[in-house]
């Protein structure tokens, strides 16, 4: 029998080849890999190469795009939120440890930042000495009892952001929906796991138990909510598409080497800035699904802008202008026309060309 790690690299080494093959401004992004496995080749090949996992760092990006917009909302701070995950997967230890950056950003250390995200897996509440915990997982386990019904674990939480990666459909019970608009005046709830079968709750179970108060988000689409005194809610849909078109495009426009954790949050932050007030009062946190590409063409922009201003980038000279920099590399779906291209002489060339023939 083959060995179970030679077999898992394969597909890494066939694209680590092609990196060697093509250059360096070959991008290798991977998803779909197990838990354990999709840390373990991040981490071996991060520093190496220019690559990145979308399944950890693509949907942390959005998820705290989401988180950052829901500020705007809550009016506050995300050094003062208390998050709760359900699930402890490759995504909620991504977006946990891109949360982290973001609080260290805000001036909090990382250590308190840290003690502000709980996480809930298969087992359990993850608390300190619980045994079997990964490493990814013991970087967050808590000084706590041990606790199983995720219920009375928000009960004894009571976190102020409530976000569900683990694909357990309807693990927001309407009691945890109750208990959430209980304890805060805007609670932040993200039910992120897809298909919509799979999600925590749906957008209508969420606002009407919080007479939309909550501040939602979801993996998976939902329609419009409009509740009893009239006013419709649109739910925000927080997909992975967009985060990695930008990233890709803004990387390998300025041949970026490695692709750091911060340029994923640097991401977060411009998808977070192109939600209007008007988006938000219509209880949007992502911007409009239509205009994907002028966002992606933002996320590339400032990530070329930070690379040569912090040295990184390796395509020279500098581009002057940054943005018909980046726009002149955007793919376009447009074909040129199959027939060639006619044109019209004018008449009188033609007279004298017909003279100078008789």
């Amino acid at each position: 029998m083959p060995d179970f790690k030679i077999l898992l690299h394969e597909p890494l080494l066939t694209l680590i080849f092609l990196f060697h093959r093509y250059g360096m401004n070959c991008l290798i992004q991977f998803e779909d890999f197990a838990n354990v496995n999709a840390f373990r080749l991040l981490n071996k090949y991060r520093n190496k190469y220019c690559t990145f996992n979308d399944d950890i760092q693509g949907t942390a990006s959005v998820a705290v795009a989401g988180l950052l917009a829901a500020l705007r909302i809550t009016k506050n701070k995300l050094s003062d939120q208390t998050v709760l995950f359900q699930g402890a997967g490759e995504a909620a230890l991504g977006i946990a440890h891109l949360i982290v950056m973001a609080m260290e950003k805000e001036g909090l250390p990382k250590e308190k930042a840290i003690k502000k995200i709980w996480l809930v897996d298969s087992k359990g509440l993850i608390v300190k000495g619980r045994a079997s915990l990964t490493q990814e997982k013991k970087e967050f386990a808590h000084e706590h009892e041990e606790m199983k019904n995720l219920e009375a674990i928000v009960q004894k939480i009571k976190p102020t952001a409530l976000i569900g990666v683990a694909a357990i459909g309807g693990a927001f019970s309407e009691q945890i929906l109750k208990d959430m608009a209980a304890f805060n005046e805007r609670p932040i709830i993200f039910a992120l796991s897809n298909p919509t079968s799979k999600a925590e709750c749906s957008a209508e179970q969420c606002y009407k138990i919080s007479k939309g108060r909550a501040v939602f988000a979801s993996g998976s689409p939902f329609d419009p909510v409009t509740l009893p005194n009239g006013r419709t809610l649109y739910p925000g849909q927080g997909n992975n598409s967009y985060v990695f078109p930008g990233v890709a495009l803004g990387v390998v426009a300025c041949g970026l080497r490695h692709i750091t954790d911060k340029i994923f949050l640097t991401t977060a932050e411009v998808i977070s800035q192109q939600v209007s007030d008007e988006h938000l009062e219509e209880g949007r946190l992502y911007p409009p699904l239509n205009t994907i590409r002028d966002v992606s063409l933002k996320i590339a922009i400032k990530i070329v802008n930070d690379a040569y201003q912090e040295k990184t980038a390796t395509v020279y000279p500098e581009p002057q202008n940054k943005e018909a920099f980046v726009r002149a590399q955007m793919y376009s779906t447009d074909y040129d026309q199959i027939l060639p291209d006619c044109y019209s002489w004018p008449e009188e060339v033609q007279k004298i060309q017909t003279r100078a023939d008789d």
